[in-house]
């Protein structure tokens, strides 16, 4: 037996992503999955809002000092790597 959903959520779009969800052959389905995979996939520090609060930069400053980001050669994405010594 599937669990009754039992709260409705809306939000905007632009027409073009309207558009697009519209011709979804279940619309419900793809966005409850889109929405927990972006939670799936926040920023651990941030959680996700792209910002990092005074506190949070200071831990990100000191953890700075001993990493950089460097950009993958094969996939293009950034990942940190530890330039501490020992």
């Amino acid at each position: 037996m599937r669990k009754q959903k039992t709260e409705i959520i809306t939000f905007k779009v632009d027409a073009s992503l309207a558009g697009v969800i519209r011709h979804l052959p279940n619309r419900s389905e793809f966005i409850r999955a889109a929405v927990l995979r972006a939670f799936e996939n926040a920023c651990p520090l941030c959680d996700g809002t792209g910002i990092l609060t005074p506190e949070q930069k200071k831990h990100w400053d000191s953890l700075a000092a001993d990493h950089h980001i460097e950009q993958c050669c094969e996939c293009h994405e950034n990942y940190l790597v530890c330039t501490k010594k020992g």
